[in-house]
């Protein structure tokens, strides 16, 4: 399996000398202090909230744990992203044995699965036909794959700027759908183990809601918790690409990168809650740069990218946000047009 960062860098292209520039600072140093933290504090969270769990037994209260449950379910999938771009081990093996205990056992995903569909995103991003993350499937991001759509998926599209935070609640049960349907490909590499691990999490994950809670409970502790990790998860994922210019093929890295990247503003705060992908441009730039460098990247990024006329955007997180269902709702318009006439 290929790695995003990987992908072979175009000698003599504008993006060498951007590449001199990063390495020479440094910023493509391995921080080993600040992900041994990272993992620490998300490991405990882990245990703290399944603790919670079971010191407080059946009660309604349980929804509270739910919601945070959520949202350390999504600070390990953030984590594994980082795994998964080998900024935080040197060796594959290593990586792997992480990605997949994080993924697969603690929150249910197969990590193998994950890593060659974003492996595709990174080589094309926003491409119509090989990035799989604007493929149309529920939510449609090219107006040609609007066209012919009847019944609930053409409500859906001429609707989905205003469906699209509900049904990112559902996004955490679509990553274990997608990550099962592969698993039953042939091809995958470690097919068998990837599917005994996210059996662990399965079958641990449903015994103890269905032992400890009574079955309206745990329904309700279901819902809340899988829809949190799915709005929560999709919400640091939204804001980088969506509403942005879909390439044809033919540009070259750098401006395939940039051109279909945004950075979303904010400190340190914004940056521990989406993960570091924030700094969408740069992180496409260099995928495996460790996340608290892209910061530090950033000011070399725009500066280059002024220098060689390539648009650099960034933008508040709700306007990111407000970008993004504004581009929803005008993929949608063929189809409301249609439906008019």
């Amino acid at each position: 399996m290929t790695s995003a960062v990987e992908r072979p860098r175009p000698a003599g292209s504008d993006f060498a000398p951007l590449n001199r520039l990063v390495m020479e600072a440094g910023l493509m140093d391995r921080r080993p202090a600040h992900y041994a933290v990272r993992m620490a504090v998300v490991t405990v969270l882990f245990a703290a909230v399944w603790a919670a769990f079971f010191l407080l037994g059946s009660s309604w209260w349980q929804l509270v744990v739910a919601v945070l449950m959520g949202g350390v379910f999504t600070q390990m999938g953030l984590l594994a992203h980082d795994v998964a771009h080998r900024q935080v081990f040197r060796t594959r093996r290593t990586s792997e044995l992480v990605g997949r205990l994080a993924g697969n056992v603690a929150i249910g995903m197969s990590y193998g699965w994950w890593v060659e569909k974003h492996t595709r995103h990174h080589n094309n991003p926003n491409h119509d036909d090989l990035d799989p993350d604007v493929q149309p499937e529920v939510l449609i991001w090219a107006s040609g794959s609007a066209l012919g759509r009847r019944g609930l998926a053409a409500f859906v599209t001429r609707h989905q700027a205003g469906l699209f935070f509900p049904l990112l609640t559902l996004l955490s049960l679509d990553l274990r759908i997608s990550s099962i349907k592969a698993l039953r490909r042939t091809g995958m590499k470690q097919r068998g183990l990837e599917a005994a691990l996210m059996a662990v999490h399965g079958v641990t994950y449903l015994a103890a809601l269905l032992l400890i809670l009574t079955p309206l409970q745990a329904l309700a502790f279901f819902v809340v918790h899988q829809g949190v990790f799915g709005v929560y998860l999709g919400m640091t994922f939204a804001p980088n690409h969506k509403g942005m210019p879909h390439p044809t093929g033919d540009e070259d890295f750098l401006r395939k990168q940039v051109l279909t990247s945004r950075n979303v503003t904010g400190g340190r705060f914004t940056d521990m809650m989406l993960g570091g992908l924030n700094h969408q441009i740069e992180h496409h730039l260099f995928p495996a740069m460790p996340s608290p460098n892209l910061r530090k990247a950033r000011p070399l990024v725009k500066a280059y990218c002024a220098q060689v006329g390539v648009p650099y955007v960034e933008t508040t997180l709700v306007e990111s946000y407000r970008q993004a269902l504004r581009y929803l709702h005008e993929v949608g318009s063929p189809l409301r047009e249609q439906s008019r006439r």
